[in-house]
């Protein structure tokens, strides 16, 4: 360790917790920026690639992509981003630039992706981070940086969907699961003026959906419930994990309706209704710069407010806990004792 080194918090092989590490601070390219984390949001992807969920994880590997920070040092072709912004980042921190989706500005596509992510070499769950400067977002200056954090990778993932799919007005939508991703997608759809409902596994999420912009609330377990809205919604997305009932969820769209996956499920259907109603299901991964400058911009007009626990950088592994324990509500927040 030396002077210049940067403090991480690393886990050192698969599933393990994670602990400090020191690492050289990474070198910049002419395009990429210096960001000083202040605020860094737990995604569940975080604790999927710790156990290496996807396959891709390379260890020492310290997690973190919802960040929040100042620019410290630019690169000679940066513009528009000087040292002192605050900034966003979410989980794409680069891309090739050259590839046909990239060529046409849907970056979030790059045939790259793997290695575009914010966390190569060394995420946001660190004193510091480099990225380059077309994936670090200037942040409305009254927008709380414990809130724009979740937005980095929460937000922008329910919004991108309901911009691009739900563009006719008063749509009936469907919200699975009232979670991290669940209770943001609730105020988008609602400040975008869709018909709302919330549907959840848990009893104990009623109120706060209802109070989030939800105008109803189904138990997924309530099958008499399910049945009465057979038909009935334009669009479901999905935002829950685990074993869902897809029985009634491909039945409660209507015919040539869509269902979008956001979070990773379970899947386990039978085609038969898939194919017989026309559904499409579509996937959707982050947003492009334009949907993330435009999310955060909405997000701060209509007052879309993540539910969040802040803890301190160095309770990570506390912070991980509560989310294996399905016991945070919903955003857990890693602040930097500088931030």
């Amino acid at each position: 360790m030396t002077s210049s080194s940067i403090l991480g918090y690393a886990s050192m092989a698969v599933g393990e917790p994670l602990k400090p590490f020191y690492f050289d601070p990474p070198e910049m390219g002419e395009n990429d920026v210096r960001v000083s984390v202040t605020h860094c949001g737990l995604c569940h992807t975080d604790i999927q690639a710790v156990d290496d969920y996807y396959s891709i994880t390379e260890y020492p590997f310290v997690p973190g992509h919802e960040i929040v920070g100042y620019v410290t040092q630019v690169g000679e072709a940066v513009s528009g981003i000087r040292t002192g912004d605050r900034v966003g980042i979410g989980w794409q921190g680069r891309s090739c630039m050259h590839c046909e989706w990239c060529m046409q500005g849907q970056e979030e596509m790059c045939m790259d992706i793997v290695e575009s992510a914010t966390w190569k070499p060394y995420g946001g769950f660190s004193s510091s981070i480099v990225v380059d400067h077309r994936f670090a977002y200037p942040l409305p200056a009254e927008m709380p940086s414990e809130f724009a954090a979740v937005l980095m990778c929460a937000g922008i993932s329910v919004f991108t969907p309901l911009r691009r799919y739900a563009l006719q007005p008063s749509l009936k939508v469907a919200i699975m699961g009232v979670g991290g991703l669940g209770h943001l997608a609730i105020q988008f759809a609602h400040a975008l003026k869709h018909e709302v409902t919330a549907i959840s596994s848990s009893p104990h999420k009623l109120e706060q959906a209802i109070a989030l912009g939800a105008d109803q609330y189904i138990l997924s377990t309530d099958q008499d419930k399910l049945r009465k809205h057979y038909f009935y919604f334009d669009l479901l997305l999905i935002a829950a994990t685990g074993q869902l009932p897809w029985y009634f969820l491909l039945n409660i769209v209507k015919k040539e309706g869509r269902i979008i996956m956001v979070s990773f499920p379970e899947v386990n259907m039978h085609p038969r209704d898939l194919v017989a109603h026309n559904l499409s299901i579509t996937g959707s991964f982050l947003g492009n710069h334009a949907s993330m400058r435009e999310m955060l911009s909405f997000a701060q007009e209509h007052h879309i407010t993540p539910m969040i626990e802040v803890m301190p950088m160095a309770s990570v592994n506390q912070a991980i806990q509560r989310v294996r324990d399905n016991k945070a509500r919903y955003r857990i927040v890693l602040v930097n004792e500088a931030g």
